[in-house]
């Protein structure tokens, strides 16, 4: 009876594993995502029946199926570099045939990819942007981008579409102590980045490379050990966050590729056509905001507004972005946040800031 209540025991605890792990495994049925800013998405992007948009970070599909539900005959060009997120937008396109065309590229390979599909400049009705990582991405600990899950330090987006193309681990492996600095210093706006920097290449040169998310975790918490840092909701967070933010900014070129999105949108969208872009961190919000004021030179977007004296005065950057001669017109007021309910709802919208915008000439 004994041997059969042991057998039973573990036999419960295979289940249970079994079901835990199912749980925790992505499943392309149910992709594991909550759009951010649905609402409002569709509030500004006002989609209307025939109409056709890009949606540029695919990710699980959320805001697309969103658009497609808000009016009849829409038709999405779903764009993610995340060969898992291409998956999904295939399968989501079995359920709306002919309304969703799948793309699997960067925002810089957009051109491209719209070529092959005989789609011209100026004709496009939408572009949205949800930058940054997916939920998906979060929660595969063999991603790298999680610092709560132990995985390899990869970060890269494209996941193997480029296996040539560095990971993190290889970027701590061969870049220099200024330079990691750098990255940490303007990527992560880690007030800290020299000490850390500092530690990451004496553990490099005295005992091993970094591999794995918490190995660099670690150290980063170790350095600085006497600091306690919270997110937006007041919660303790990772004292390493800033650097897994710069780390993962530097492997996909992100803010260079949001500034082609930018230009690419722009070129394809068709008079007064709208976007959206939804920003998770400063740097991003900052390029959006250097498109639509229009401080835009050779394609780059500037790193300030220009600033001149005229009659003896000095125009603020607010007085210059009401100057500036800018192909985007605004589509409210002020920037948008999520409201209490959404951050309460979904923690992940706690950072996001909402800008729509119109392309006026």
């Amino acid at each position: 009876m004994m041997r059969n209540l042991i057998r039973s025991k573990q036999y419960f605890y295979l289940v249970r594993r079994c079901l835990t792990q199912l749980a925790l495994e992505p499943s392309l049925s149910s992709p594991p995502h909550i759009p951010v800013m649905a609402k409002e998405v569709i509030q500004y992007l006002k989609p209307s029946e025939g109409e056709t948009f890009v949606d540029m970070t695919f990710g699980a599909g959320g805001h697309t199926k969103r658009i497609l539900q808000s009016a009849p005959n829409i038709k999405v060009f779903a764009l993610d570099r995340d060969p898992v997120a291409h998956n999904y937008a295939k399968e989501l396109a079995e359920k709306y045939p002919g309304q969703i065309i799948p793309l699997l590229g960067r925002f810089s390979e957009l051109p491209a990819l719209l070529k092959k599909k005989k789609v011209l400049p100026n004709t496009i009705d939408g572009f949205l942007f949800d930058f940054g990582c997916s939920s998906m991405q979060f929660d595969v600990a063999d991603r790298g981008f999680a610092i709560s899950k132990n995985g390899p330090l990869d970060m890269r987006m494209d996941g193997d579409r480029y296996p040539d193309e560095p990971t993190a681990a290889d970027v701590l492996d061969r870049i220099s102590e200024e330079h990691l600095y750098r990255v940490i210093k303007y990527y992560g706006e880690e007030k800290m980045a020299r000490k850390i920097a500092q530690a990451i290449i004496e553990t490099r040169y005295t005992y091993r490379n970094l591999r794995t998310t918490w190995e660099l975790a670690s150290l980063v918490n170790s350095v600085l050990e006497d600091e306690v840092r919270t997110d937006k909701l007041g919660r303790p967070t990772s004292k390493a966050t800033k650097v897994f933010q710069a780390l993962r900014i530097f492997v996909n070129n992100e803010l260079n590729e949001i500034n082609y999105g930018m230009i690419i949108a722009h070129k394809y969208l068709k008079l007064h056509g709208r976007l959206v872009a939804l920003s998770f961190h400063s740097l991003e919000d900052t390029v959006v905001k250097r498109h639509l004021a229009g401080n835009v030179t050779d394609y780059v977007a500037n790193r300030s507004p220009l600033r001149f004296t005229d009659c003896g005065r000095t125009f603020t950057d607010g007085e210059m972005e009401m100057i500036t001669d800018s192909p985007w017109k605004m589509l409210h007021q002020h920037v948008i946040l999520p409201n209490d309910q959404e951050v309460e709802e979904n923690p992940r919208s706690r950072s996001v800031k909402f800008r729509a915008m119109a392309k006026v000439k």
